[in-house]
């Protein structure tokens, strides 16, 4: 990651941080895209709550990246990316397979009121994060606490506006293919933190 570059040689400074904090939340941007198409009515709360929990994940992996440093890099750091590939994967192919069947029996499996969806999809979501806490960690980063203010900060607004504007572009004729469409992003997602 060209981020990651970054941070390793130490330059970077406010502009590094933002840039960095935005291309993090492109998982969650892309998730929150998919749930505002097939949820487009979910109520305020469970909006908010989506939103933070995405924020909390990738400002806290950081930071515990940044805690245990090489003690986790050697064991967690190489199958960190099959796990989230393993969660983003699985959503994603049930919904594949429930977009084939009647809609009645169609369960909706990136349903964001239901704490269990939110924390898999979080937890998937923020190992990026993790690899940038283990580089802050490298170069003994000092602003730990700036860092994952911003980053977490970055993930909320993005998510939270863009469930917010994707759901009013959202049409019948979109809803009918949203959860084939969700199914393939987010195992696109899971490949690309796969492939690094």
């Amino acid at each position: 990651m060209y981020f990651c570059g970054l941070i390793q040689k130490g330059i970077m400074g406010w502009v590094e941080l933002i840039l960095l904090s935005i291309s993090l939340a492109m998982d969650c941007f892309a998730i929150s895209c998919v749930v505002g198409m097939l949820q487009p009515t979910l109520e305020k709360r469970y909006v908010w709550r989506f939103s933070l929990a995405f924020g909390v994940f990738q400002g806290g992996m950081p930071l515990i990246g940044w805690v245990f440093g090489e003690s986790l890099l050697g064991p967690l750091g190489k199958i960190a990316p099959f796990i989230a590939f393993g969660i983003l994967a699985f959503i994603g192919g049930k919904m594949l397979v429930e977009s084939f069947r009647k809609e009645e029996e169609n369960p909706q499996h990136l349903d964001v009121t239901k704490w269990k969806n939110v924390i898999l999809l979080a937890v998937a979501t923020s190992i990026d994060a993790l690899a940038v806490g283990f580089s802050f960690a490298m170069i003994q980063e000092t602003h730990i606490l700036r860092n994952v203010l911003v980053i977490g900060l970055a993930s909320f607004l993005i998510s939270f506006l863009a469930y917010t504007f994707v759901k009013k572009l959202t049409n019948p004729k979109i809803s009918q293919y949203a959860e084939i469409i969700g199914g393939i992003v987010l195992i696109l997602i899971g490949v690309k933190i796969l492939l690094g």
